[in-house]
C-alpha cells in the first residue's frame, strides 16, 4: 500500500485491485477484472500480416517512428505502397528507449541530463521487459534477429519492504512467501480436519486435500507450520548447511502469522502470476532500443527525422502534413500521401491542428495519460550481487520509489553496475515530475538508503525521467477507463477519411509495446482494405 495518498487504504489503485483478486480469487479472475478495466495484457497475434498488393501509386504518410508506426512502415512497404515517416525526435523507437554514457536528454522546462553511465551500462526509461504471451512482438524481434535474454521479475532473494512493518525492516520475498503458505496451509488444513467440508467433498477427497496442504505449506506430520527442514528449504537457513566442522545448520524460525497478515506483504507475493509478469519474460539484449534500431535497419531510409508536425489536414483525394525541423525552427514544409497512420500520443495529437469529424475529435480528447517517473541508479560497484546475493528481480516498497529493479545480466561482472532505482505512478510520479532531476535521485538514494545501506557510499552518478517532462509524450502511456472506453474507443480507432490513428492508446493492452504492435496491424490491414476498395 503506498503512502502517499491519505485515502490509499479506502481506495486501492488499479494495480493494488487487481493484486488482491489475484490473490484472492486467481490469475482467471484477474484477467476478467483487467479486461473490464481496459488493461488486459494478453495477446491475439495470429502471425505475420499479409496485406497483399497495394493500388499501383498509393502512398502512405506516417507520423511517429514508434513501435506502431516502424510497423506500419515495414509492413505497408513490403506491400507496395510508397511510404514516408515523420519523426519528431533524432531517432527511431519513440518510447522504445534506452539511455546510456554520452546521450544528453532535455525534458520540458529545459533541464538537461548528461547520461554518465560506463560503456555498455543503460536504463530503459519506457519499456523494458516483453512478457512471453506478447507473440507479435516476439515475432518482430525474431523477424529482425533481435537477440532477446530472459528478464528476472521474481526473485526470491529481493526484499518486500513496508516502513509500517517489521519495524521497517525489508523482508526477504522467500521469508513472506513461505510463511504465509505455510500459515494459511496450517488453517485450511485445521478446517479440513475439523470436517467443515464435508458437504464439498469426499473422504477421498478429504486426505487428498490433506496431503496437497502439507506439501503446499511444507507442514509437519500434525499439520503444524513451524521451524523445520522443510520450510528452512523454502525460507532460507538461520546458518545455511556447510562441510567440515560446525557444518550443522540452523534452522529458521517463521515469523508471527499475526505480524505478516497486518504487515501487507503478501500483496506483493502475486507479482509472477499475471499473464504478462510470469516467466518466462524477456530483455533485448543491450538495451530496449535494439528492436527499433532493428527495424530502422529496414526502414530507416524511409523516415525523415527531427520533424516536429504542426498541422494535418486532408481532402478527398489526400492528406498533408504540414511539419517543421525541429533544429531548424520556423521554416515549414508540407508532405503528402492518399492516405496517412497517425502513431503520435494522444496528449500531443490533441494539440495539433486536424480536420477530422467530432466523434475521432471528442475521443483524442478523452484520454489523459498516466504520469510515471524511472530513475536509473550506476554504483560503482554491484553491492545487492556481492554483498546480498541478489541477481535480478524486483524488491518492493511503500518508499515513494516504489520498486527497485537489479538488473537481469552480466551477472558476476567486475566494475560498476546500473539499477532502475524508482519506477512510480500516480500522485508520486507527479510530484516527482515537479522536482529537478537532481531532486529525484537525491529522493531516490535517501529512500533505496533504507532497504540498501550500501546506497550512499556506493552511488556514482544518476538520470531521472519523469514521463509528464518528455516533450514527445507528456505521459507515459494512455489511461483509459471503462466509462470513456464504451463512449469513444471505437471512434478512436475508426477510419475517418484518409485518417487512421494506430499505437498503445488504440488497443486493450495500453502502455505495452504489444498493443502498439496489434493497434498497428489492424489499422494498416483496415486502411488497406480501403485503399484497394477505393
Amino acid at each position: 500500500m503506498t503512502p502517499d495518498s491519505k485515502t490509499s487504504s479506502a481506495l486501492p489503485s488499479r494495480r493494488q485491485l487487481l493484486t488482491m483478486i489475484g490473490l484472492s480469487a486467481g490469475s482467471a479472475t484477474s484477467l476478467s477484472a483487467m479486461a473490464a478495466l481496459g488493461v488486459t495484457e494478453a495477446s491475439t497475434y495470429a502471425g505475420p500480416i499479409k496485406l497483399g498488393g497495394a493500388p499501383k501509386g498509393a502512398s502512405v504518410l506516417i507520423l511517429g517512428a514508434g513501435i506502431a508506426g516502424l510497423v506500419a512502415a515495414l509492413e505497408l512497404r513490403a506491400a507496395g505502397y510508397q511510404v514516408q515517416v515523420l519523426e519528431f525526435n533524432n531517432r527511431p523507437g519513440g518510447r522504445n528507449w534506452s539511455l546510456r554514457g554520452g546521450d544528453r536528454y532535455t525534458e520540458l522546462g529545459g533541464a538537461v541530463q548528461h547520461c554518465e553511465f560506463d560503456k555498455d551500462l543503460y536504463i530503459n526509461p519506457g519499456p523494458w521487459r516483453i512478457p512471453s504471451v506478447h507473440a507479435g512482438l516476439i515475432d518482430y524481434c525474431k523477424r529482425l534477429d533481435v537477440a532477446l535474454e530472459p528478464f528476472m521479475q521474481v526473485n526470491y532473494n529481493a526484499y518486500i519492504h513496508n516502513t509500517k512493518a517489521y519495524g521497517g525492516k525489508p523482508q526477504r520475498f522467500r521469508h513472506v512467501q513461505a510463511d504465509y503458505f505455510g500459515n494459511v496451509a496450517e488453517l485450511l488444513g485445521k478446517v479440513t480436519a475439523q470436517g467443515k467440508l464435508d458437504e464439498a467433498l469426499t473422504k477421498d477427497d478429504m486426505e487428498m486435500l490433506t496431503q496437497s496442504l502439507r506439501s503446499w505449506g511444507a507442514l509437519d506430520a500434525n499439520m503444524k507450520y513451524g521451524a523445520s527442514v522443510a520450510t528452512s528449504e523454502r525460507r532460507g537457513y538461520e546458518k545455511r548447511p556447510g562441510g567440515g566442522l560446525s557444518a550443522a545448520p540452523v534452522l529458521s524460525k517463521p515469523g508471527d502469522f499475526k505480524e505478516l497478515l497486518n504487515s501487507r506483504l503478501w500483496a506483493s507475493l502475486a507479482t509472477g502470476q499475471t499473464l504478462s509478469h510470469h516467466t518466462n519474460i524477456f530483455q533485448p539484449v543491450g538495451g530496449m532500443d535494439s528492436i527499433s534500431k532493428a527495424f530502422a535497419r529496414e526502414v530507416g531510409s524511409l523516415i525523415r527525422y527531427n520533424a516536429k508536425v504542426t498541422s494535418i489536414r486532408q481532402d478527398a483525394t489526400k492528406v498533408t502534413v504540414t511539419y517543421e525541423d525541429s533544429t531548424r525552427p520556423g521554416t515549414p514544409q508540407q508532405a503528402s500521401a492518399d492516405w496517412c497512420v497517425n502513431t503520435i500520443p494522444l496528449s500531443i495529437l490533441s494539440q495539433i491542428e486536424m480536420n477530422v469529424g467530432q466523434p475521432m475529435k471528442d475521443a483524442i480528447n478523452a484520454v489523459p495519460y498516466s504520469p510515471s517517473t524511472k530513475v536509473g541508479l550506476q554504483f560503482k560497484r554491484r553491492f545487492w550481487e556481492e554483498d546480498e546475493q541478489i541477481y535480478g528481480g524486483i524488491t518492493y516498497t511503500d518508499l515513494s520509489i516504489s520498486q527497485i529493479s537489479y538488473p537481469s545480466s552480466k551477472y558476476f561482472s567486475k566494475g560498476k553496475g546500473v539499477l532502475l532505482g524508482a519506477y512510480t505512478f500516480g500522485r508520486t510520479a507527479v510530484l516527482d515530475a515537479a522536482m529537478s532531476p537532481a531532486d529525484r535521485i537525491k529522493k531516490t538514494l535517501v529512500d533505496g538508503a533504507k532497504i540498501h545501506p550500501q546506497y550512499l557510499k556506493e552511488f556514482d552518478n544518476g538520470i531521472a525521467v519523469s514521463w509528464h517532462r518528455v516533450p514527445w509524450t507528456l505521459g507515459c502511456s494512455g489511461a483509459w477507463t471503462p466509462e470513456t472506453r464504451a463512449a469513444h474507443y471505437n471512434n478512436l480507432c475508426a477510419i475517418d477519411g484518409r485518417i487512421v490513428l494506430a499505437g498503445e492508446h488504440a488497443s486493450f493492452i495500453p502502455a505495452w509495446q504489444e498493443g502498439a504492435v496489434l493497434s498497428s496491424l489492424d489499422a494498416i490491414t483496415r486502411l488497406h482494405e480501403r485503399a484497394t476498395a477505393a
